[in-house]
Protein backbone atom coordinates (compact mmCIF):
# COMPACT_ATOMS: atom_id res chain seq x y z
CA UNK A 1 0.00 0.00 0.00
CA UNK A 2 2.73 2.31 0.73
CA UNK A 3 4.44 1.88 -2.84
CA UNK A 4 1.08 2.54 -4.54
CA UNK A 5 0.73 6.05 -2.88
CA UNK A 6 3.98 6.39 -3.83
CA UNK A 7 3.55 5.80 -7.30
CA UNK A 8 0.27 7.39 -7.37
CA UNK A 9 1.59 10.68 -5.69
CA UNK A 10 4.73 10.38 -8.50
CA UNK A 11 2.03 10.09 -10.87
CA UNK A 12 -0.01 13.29 -10.15
CA UNK A 13 3.28 15.04 -9.58
CA UNK A 14 4.64 14.02 -13.46
CA UNK A 15 0.92 15.16 -14.64
CA UNK A 16 0.67 18.47 -12.72
CA UNK A 17 4.16 19.17 -14.07
CA UNK A 18 3.13 18.15 -17.67
CA UNK A 19 -0.11 20.74 -17.39
CA UNK A 20 2.27 23.01 -16.44
CA UNK A 21 4.59 22.96 -18.99
CA UNK A 22 1.26 22.71 -21.64
CA UNK A 23 0.20 26.04 -20.26
CA UNK A 24 3.58 27.23 -22.28
CA UNK A 25 3.18 28.64 -24.92
CA UNK A 26 6.69 28.79 -27.32
CA UNK A 27 7.21 31.94 -29.75
CA UNK A 28 10.23 32.00 -32.03
CA UNK A 29 11.17 35.66 -32.34
CA UNK A 30 10.62 37.03 -35.89
CA UNK A 31 13.70 39.01 -36.57
CA UNK A 32 11.82 40.27 -39.75
CA UNK A 33 9.30 41.95 -37.52
CA UNK A 34 11.10 42.83 -34.14
CA UNK A 35 13.20 45.86 -33.61
CA UNK A 36 15.42 47.75 -30.66
CA UNK A 37 15.09 50.97 -31.17
CA UNK A 38 16.77 53.53 -29.36
CA UNK A 39 17.51 57.17 -28.76
CA UNK A 40 20.73 58.91 -27.50
CA UNK A 41 21.52 62.74 -27.13
CA UNK A 42 23.57 64.06 -29.91
CA UNK A 43 25.52 67.32 -29.38
CA UNK A 44 21.86 69.63 -28.19
CA UNK A 45 19.10 66.98 -29.98
CA UNK A 46 19.08 63.54 -30.17
CA UNK A 47 19.52 60.83 -32.54
CA UNK A 48 17.36 57.37 -33.25
CA UNK A 49 18.27 54.56 -34.71
CA UNK A 50 17.39 50.92 -34.18
CA UNK A 51 18.41 46.99 -34.21
CA UNK A 52 16.75 45.11 -36.49
CA UNK A 53 18.52 41.99 -35.76
CA UNK A 54 16.73 40.97 -33.28
CA UNK A 55 16.32 36.69 -32.56
CA UNK A 56 15.60 34.06 -29.86
CA UNK A 57 12.46 33.03 -27.88
CA UNK A 58 9.55 34.22 -25.72
CA UNK A 59 7.76 31.30 -23.18
CA UNK A 60 4.45 32.65 -22.06
CA UNK A 61 1.95 31.40 -19.65
CA UNK A 62 -1.39 33.45 -20.33
CA UNK A 63 -2.53 32.56 -17.16
CA UNK A 64 0.62 33.31 -14.69
CA UNK A 65 3.15 35.61 -16.18
CA UNK A 66 5.30 35.22 -13.63
CA UNK A 67 6.16 31.65 -15.17
CA UNK A 68 6.62 33.11 -18.82
CA UNK A 69 10.57 33.75 -19.45
CA UNK A 70 12.58 35.94 -22.64
CA UNK A 71 16.22 34.66 -23.85
CA UNK A 72 17.06 37.51 -26.68
CA UNK A 73 20.40 37.89 -28.66
CA UNK A 74 20.39 41.99 -30.64
CA UNK A 75 23.19 41.77 -33.32
CA UNK A 76 25.10 44.73 -33.14
CA UNK A 77 26.03 44.93 -36.74
CA UNK A 78 22.32 45.76 -37.63
CA UNK A 79 22.46 48.88 -36.29
CA UNK A 80 20.74 51.93 -38.36
CA UNK A 81 20.65 55.65 -38.15
CA UNK A 82 19.94 56.10 -41.68
CA UNK A 83 23.09 57.30 -42.70
CA UNK A 84 25.61 54.46 -43.74
CA UNK A 85 28.72 56.53 -42.93
CA UNK A 86 27.48 56.88 -39.21
CA UNK A 87 26.59 53.35 -38.70
CA UNK A 88 29.91 52.19 -39.82
CA UNK A 89 31.49 54.95 -37.74
CA UNK A 90 29.22 53.38 -34.60
CA UNK A 91 30.28 49.65 -34.96
CA UNK A 92 34.34 50.64 -34.66
CA UNK A 93 36.17 50.56 -31.81
CA UNK A 94 35.40 54.26 -30.28
CA UNK A 95 31.98 53.31 -30.04
CA UNK A 96 30.38 49.57 -30.43
CA UNK A 97 33.18 47.65 -30.83
CA UNK A 98 31.62 44.97 -33.27
CA UNK A 99 35.10 43.65 -34.21
CA UNK A 100 35.21 42.26 -30.21
CA UNK A 101 31.03 42.34 -29.32
CA UNK A 102 29.49 41.78 -31.99
CA UNK A 103 25.83 40.71 -29.99
CA UNK A 104 24.07 41.55 -26.75
CA UNK A 105 22.03 39.08 -25.24
CA UNK A 106 19.27 39.26 -22.45
CA UNK A 107 17.95 35.96 -20.70
CA UNK A 108 15.05 37.03 -18.13
CA UNK A 109 15.69 35.11 -14.16
CA UNK A 110 12.11 36.50 -12.99
CA UNK A 111 9.12 38.27 -14.02
CA UNK A 112 6.85 40.67 -11.73
CA UNK A 113 2.91 40.12 -13.44
CA UNK A 114 0.86 43.70 -12.81
CA UNK A 115 -2.55 44.18 -10.51
CA UNK A 116 -3.48 45.82 -12.69
CA UNK A 117 -3.64 43.74 -16.01
CA UNK A 118 -3.12 40.03 -17.22
CA UNK A 119 -1.18 41.55 -20.27
CA UNK A 120 1.55 43.39 -18.00
CA UNK A 121 4.37 43.59 -16.04
CA UNK A 122 7.93 43.72 -15.05
CA UNK A 123 10.75 41.26 -16.11
CA UNK A 124 14.12 41.39 -14.82
CA UNK A 125 17.51 39.67 -16.09
CA UNK A 126 20.99 39.50 -17.48
CA UNK A 127 21.77 42.19 -19.84
CA UNK A 128 25.47 41.18 -21.72
CA UNK A 129 27.19 43.66 -23.96
CA UNK A 130 30.78 44.75 -24.36
CA UNK A 131 31.97 41.55 -22.04
CA UNK A 132 29.94 43.06 -19.01
CA UNK A 133 26.81 41.13 -17.41
CA UNK A 134 23.77 43.47 -15.51
CA UNK A 135 21.13 43.02 -13.63
CA UNK A 136 18.07 44.63 -15.67
CA UNK A 137 14.78 45.60 -15.03
CA UNK A 138 11.86 46.92 -17.60
CA UNK A 139 8.40 46.97 -17.49
CA UNK A 140 6.63 45.24 -20.91
CA UNK A 141 3.16 44.74 -22.15
CA UNK A 142 1.55 42.07 -24.47
CA UNK A 143 0.06 43.60 -27.18
CA UNK A 144 -1.80 40.84 -28.30
CA UNK A 145 -2.52 37.77 -30.05
CA UNK A 146 -3.46 37.05 -33.98
CA UNK A 147 -3.49 34.45 -36.57
CA UNK A 148 -1.16 35.86 -39.60
CA UNK A 149 -1.65 35.25 -43.21
CA UNK A 150 0.71 32.86 -43.65
CA UNK A 151 -1.24 30.37 -40.80
CA UNK A 152 0.77 31.00 -38.24
CA UNK A 153 0.00 32.18 -34.89
CA UNK A 154 2.07 35.54 -33.28
CA UNK A 155 2.66 37.19 -30.34
CA UNK A 156 3.82 40.69 -29.93
CA UNK A 157 5.44 42.20 -27.01
CA UNK A 158 6.51 46.28 -26.30
CA UNK A 159 9.07 47.10 -23.12
CA UNK A 160 10.69 50.30 -22.55
CA UNK A 161 14.07 50.75 -20.64
CA UNK A 162 16.62 53.21 -20.07
CA UNK A 163 20.94 51.82 -19.77
CA UNK A 164 23.85 54.37 -19.23
CA UNK A 165 26.85 53.12 -21.87
CA UNK A 166 29.33 53.52 -18.95
CA UNK A 167 27.69 50.50 -16.60
CA UNK A 168 29.03 48.29 -19.93
CA UNK A 169 32.23 50.08 -19.88
CA UNK A 170 31.54 52.23 -23.11
CA UNK A 171 33.45 55.59 -22.87
CA UNK A 172 32.22 57.58 -25.33
CA UNK A 173 29.16 59.51 -22.66
CA UNK A 174 32.34 61.57 -20.32
CA UNK A 175 31.32 64.79 -19.50
CA UNK A 176 31.95 67.30 -22.60
CA UNK A 177 31.16 64.67 -25.52
CA UNK A 178 29.27 65.68 -28.15
CA UNK A 179 27.43 61.98 -27.54
CA UNK A 180 25.18 61.19 -24.37
CA UNK A 181 25.50 58.48 -21.45
CA UNK A 182 22.23 57.48 -21.03
CA UNK A 183 20.65 55.31 -24.13
CA UNK A 184 16.56 55.30 -24.19
CA UNK A 185 15.48 51.63 -25.67
CA UNK A 186 11.98 51.26 -26.82
CA UNK A 187 11.51 47.35 -27.52
CA UNK A 188 9.20 46.10 -30.59
CA UNK A 189 9.25 42.36 -30.81
CA UNK A 190 7.00 40.01 -32.72
CA UNK A 191 7.15 35.99 -32.29
CA UNK A 192 5.65 33.08 -34.12
CA UNK A 193 4.30 30.70 -31.73
CA UNK A 194 5.88 27.24 -32.36
CA UNK A 195 4.31 24.68 -29.91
Amino acid sequence: MHQLNRVLCAAGFLAASMSAYADIEIYKIDNAHSFANFNIRHVASKLSGTFSDVTGTINIDRANLMNSSVDAKISLLSVNTSFVKRDEHIKKEEYLDVGHFADMQFVSTKVIASAKSANEGVITGKLTMHGVTREMSFPFKVLGYANDPWGGYRTGVEAHTSLKASDFGFTWGKPGSPVGDEVEVTLLIEGIKTN
